[in-house]
């Protein structure tokens, strides 16, 4: 991974971002870069920012000061063209309840224009990564907490995004769900899609390519999940120090304000 990271220019990159809402800092001067290719996660403490970091990578909010580029492209200046580039699952995916598996995809397939003659190779294609062929018929509000992730995720695949951001999508989810979703997450990122995701799970953050510790608004570190584990013994340990140390220096700040 280390070589793709090389070779490509980056497919993200997010230059002195702070984001304020009314009194609320959200997001102290982040800056970052997710090669192309590459699962690059989002760990870190509850309200660390990470939602946040995330909805302005998808261009769903401006920034209050500082600039995001998608492959290239200014995600204030050029819209519309980064518009397609994207696939973003939040934490609460707006599936249809009252629609079965199959008329969500095709409600979203609606959505992002897909053309009569992709749409069956599509929900073939997403609806077999996961697992849900079988089930097309099923009400949407009738499938399992892991099963309706896994339609969300097809759903948001089948326009074939080149960037994929996911926040906590298996935040609650059972084990078997769990490597489910990341098999198909595997098999995205063999067909040379870029993924950011945040999780709550660090034996996901393990399956990373590099990953970003936040932290009270602040990105403390970005580096392969190894790196980041360092001489400790689990990546769980390696993080918790860390955020101890960064809360001593974040009081020692206030201290000398």
């Amino acid at each position: 991974m280390v070589a793709s990271r090389e070779k490509f220019p980056p497919m993200v990159e997010v230059k002195n971002v702070f984001m304020r809402f009314k009194d609320v800092e959200a997001l102290k001067d982040i800056s970052l870069s997710v090669a192309k290719g590459d699962v690059w996660g989002l760990v870190g403490s509850d309200g660390a920012g990470k939602s946040t970091l995330l909805r302005l990578i998808a261009n769903m909010i401006r920034p209050t000061r500082g600039e995001i580029y998608i492959s290239g492209l200014n995600t204030l200046s050029e819209k519309q063209k980064i518009k397609n580039f994207i696939g973003y699952m939040p934490q609460r995916f707006g599936l249809y309840q009252d629609l079965t598996v199959g008329e969500n995809m095709d409600f979203f397939m609606d959505i992002f224009d897909v053309s009569s003659n992709q749409r069956k190779s599509r929900r073939d294609k997403y609806l077999g990564f996961s697992k849900l062929l079988p089930f097309t018929d099923r009400l949407a509000g009738n499938l399992s907490g892991g099963m309706k992730q896994k339609l969300g995720l097809a759903c948001v695949l089948v326009h074939e995004p080149q960037l994929l951001i996911l926040d906590e999508p298996t935040n609650g989810v059972d084990p078997v769900s769990r490597h489910e979703f990341w098999e198909i997450l595997g098999n995205m990122q063999k067909e040379g899609m870029t993924i950011i995701i945040s999780t709550a799970y660090l034996d996901e953050g393990e399956k990373c390519d590099v990953l970003g510790l936040m932290h009270s608004s602040i990105l403390l570190d970005t580096a392969p999940p190894a790196v980041i584990r360092g001489g400790f013994p689990t990546l769980e340990e390696a993080i918790v120090e860390k955020l101890k140390i960064a809360d001593g220096e974040l009081a020692n700040d206030a201290f000398q304000l």
